[in-house]
């Protein structure tokens, strides 16, 4: 008895959990814009950025003598 208990709420927490993610699946009506903002120049920057920090610590550490 205990068993059939079991497998029905784990039934129903598989149910759920997958409406969940069916309902994550639907996609906006064509012609709207996507959601959120470009990423493309802020990567561009932050990769230069962290070229340039990272050989300022390089050259900072040779000169440096300990």
């Amino acid at each position: 008895m205990m068993m059939v208990q079991n497998n029905k709420l784990f039934a129903s927490i598989l149910f759920v959990l997958i409406s969940f993610v069916c309902e994550a699946q639907i996609l906006p009506p064509p012609g709207t814009p996507p959601p959120g903002l470009p990423i493309d120049s802020g990567v561009l920057l932050g990769l230069c950025f962290g070229l340039c920090y990272g050989a300022f610590i390089l050259l900072r550490s040779k000169t440096r003598t300990i």
